[in-house]
């Protein structure tokens, strides 16, 4: 939501008064919000990093599904030609 500009200029006046009111609070504060900005800024670009660095979790997924389905086959399959095998020659 914007400001209006009677609001904009209250608050100019507001933080005029209180910079001259007391000079170490406003210093204190404008270092304030720009280490608040910086760690904002520094948290959205690990943000973006972190997204085109890993893998999205539905694609890890899959990934594991599919090796489970090919492990379970491959077992299957080698069940089932040691079974016949174990068929062809009688004990």
């Amino acid at each position: 939501m914007a400001w209006s500009q009677d609001e904009e200029r209250m608050l100019a006046l507001i933080e005029q008064h209180l910079t001259d009111e007391d000079p170490r609070l406003a210093a204190r504060l404008e270092s304030f919000n720009e280490r608040v900005e910086r760690r904002r800024r520094g948290r959205r670009r690990d943000d973006r990093e972190r997204r085109r660095s890993m893998p999205q979790r539905s694609t890890i997924i899959i990934i594991v599904s599919w090796l489970l389905i090919a492990t379970l086959i491959t077992t299957l399959l080698i069940m089932a030609l040691h079974n016949d095998a174990a068929a062809a020659f009688p004990a």
